[in-house]
């Protein structure tokens, strides 16, 4: 889904700081920072951020981050890969600075629904203005599957961002498996907005 479209979020900026809310240790982020972007990542599970630059053969340094009681920096430095092994929720532009692009896969659909507002309100406050929000949602029947990845309808998208952003519809596809047919779904669509900001809500950034 990244890989395809790339070119849309990138729309011809080079070295454009990417960030990865709950970023596990996807793939993708090498995958940027080979191709010269600046990537930063949250993650709450210290190991999932240690395996990432294990399996990838990166060295990193850790340090403490001043302005989060418990909270560690790990990082590349010559990969300019940075992960903050904190709560989400106590990340924001003073700790990290705003972004250029940000990839939620598996983040926004991984949080509690209750958490939903506030989680949109962290991230739209990290959007500089030129930001290109990359979103993944799934569509199921939640009477079949409770989640998670929690259920996200389109009207969620559009209530939580909506009032800010301008949204786009950029890819919707059928994303039925074994392993989500495991789950009981007899259908699954994945689908991937883009979210930028409203020109007029620029002003502040």
């Amino acid at each position: 889904m990244l890989k395809t479209h790339l070119e849309k979020v990138l729309s011809g900026r080079t070295g454009v700081r990417f960030f990865f809310p709950l970023c596990g240790k996807a793939v993708d982020m090498k995958w940027l920072a080979d191709l010269g972007h600046i990537v930063v990542g949250v993650e709450i599970s210290e190991k999932a951020i240690r395996q990432f630059f294990e399996e990838n053969n990166m060295t990193f340094v850790e340090e403490p981050v001043s302005s989060i009681p418990g909270a560690k920096l790990f990082k590349n430095l010559e990969k300019n890969i940075s992960l903050y092994k904190c709560d989400l929720f106590s990340f924001s532009s003073s700790v990290g600075g705003q972004f250029g692009a940000i990839w939620d896969r598996g983040s926004l659909v991984a949080i509690n629904p209750k958490d939903r507002k506030r989680y949109a309100a962290l991230i739209m406050s990290l959007m500089g203005s030129d930001c290109s929000y990359l979103l993944d949602t799934l569509l199921y029947n939640p009477e079949l599957y409770k989640g998670p990845p929690f259920f996200v309808p389109d009207v969620e998208v559009h209530n939580l961002f909506g009032s800010s952003c301008d949204l786009e519809l950029l890819q919707s596809v059928d994303a039925l498996t074994d392993r989500t047919r495991a789950w009981g779904l007899d259908s699954l669509t994945e689908k991937v907005h883009l979210i930028t900001l409203k020109a007029e809500d620029n002003s502040h950034s």
